[in-house]
């Protein structure tokens, strides 16, 4: 992991060319030439205001370089086989990995789960046409589960209409702190981000409406299992709503979670992306998917002493 934070550098290099990767090098001592080359593989160095893809690059006198690291690891991810869980000619439906971020960032481009579907698609056995890969809904990086994406701009148009008109539900599986005082429950406030703090907020005035639904599925000694439903989908609304209501999500440190609750380390959030369920934006067909909780989300419940009080199966 890097630990290092964003730079923006003004090169000044003699009348000759000089390459990108060295040019980092000699202004930004604690970057070796190895890491640079890893953080512009990934798409984490912009020239003048445009990412830069080869490390070769020449810059000159007054270039304006800009480095962006998110202090995530630098390697790729590659999708697999297992991670699909529906396709057609139109979409596609993945089992999010934890730990990948949805869509590109200043920070990369390559790393993301968009990059890496996109790889996948052009596979010349898995598809006959150029898919036209849409983002219709994103993931948190720590949220893992259900994802679906349009590849084909017939759908793209529709399946964000079912988005943003409401019509597609989306329910998640959330460990939470503390027990609820009711075993069915909803929020609805305005939500926005605090500038100062770069977390969202309910607000009085402004903002946007967000409406979270939850269901009890289990109670543990001094956590919660719930099945949350939210007919909005605005940035963060699960874990501002329950961590505002003195219950924040398992692993949440940004939000309020206190890690002296528990004996072992939690890495991420403790929220999936359980099932999702939505008309075909071109067959109109009903369709619903699912995906079981990751190992990491179920040993968890393990430890806290689970025994399949309900079937969290994709099955």
């Amino acid at each position: 992991m890097v630990k290092h934070k964003n730079k923006v550098i003004r090169v000044t290099v003699s009348s000759y060319a000089q390459r990108i990767d060295q040019a980092i090098a000699d202004h930004c001592h604690e970057l070796s030439r190895t890491l640079t080359r890893k953080i512009i593989d990934v798409g984490g160095v912009h020239l003048n205001g445009r990412r830069v893809c080869k490390c070769s690059l020449s810059v000159a006198d007054g270039d304006k370089i800009e480095i962006f690291i998110d202090g995530f690891d630098l390697n790729h991810y590659r999708l697999s086989d297992a991670d699909i869980i529906y396709q057609d000619d139109y979409i596609i439906v993945i089992n999010k990995p934890t730990q990948i971020d949805s869509q590109p960032t200043p920070a990369r481009y390559k790393g993301t789960l968009y990059e890496a579907l996109l790889l996948w698609l052009q596979d010349p056995f898995r598809l006959h046409l150029k898919p036209a890969l849409g983002m219709v809904q994103r993931l948190d990086r720590d949220t893992s589960g259900v994802m679906i994406f349009s590849i084909h701009q017939r759908a793209h148009k529709a399946l964000t209409a079912l988005f943003t008109q409401r019509q597609a539900k989306k329910k998640y599986l959330a460990l939470v702190c503390g027990q609820l005082a009711h075993d069915k429950g909803e929020f609805s406030s305005t939500l926005a981000k605090n500038r100062a703090t770069n977390k969202m907020k309910t607000v009085v005035k402004g903002g946007k409406l967000a409406i979270t639904r939850y269901r009890t599925l289990h109670q543990f000694e001094n956590f919660t299992l719930v099945e949350v439903d939210i007919p909005t989908g605005r940035m963060h609304q699960i874990r501002v709503h329950f961590s505002e209501a003195g219950h924040p999500l398992v692993g949440d440190d940004r939000y309020g979670y206190d890690a002296s609750l528990l004996d072992v380390a939690v890495a991420r959030t403790m929220l999936h992306s359980w099932q999702l369920e939505c008309d075909h934006p071109v067959t109109k067909k009903k369709m619903n998917f699912k995906a079981s909780p990751p190992h990491d989300f179920m040993h968890l419940l393990t430890l806290l002493g689970w025994q399949g009080h309900v079937d969290l199966s994709s099955h």
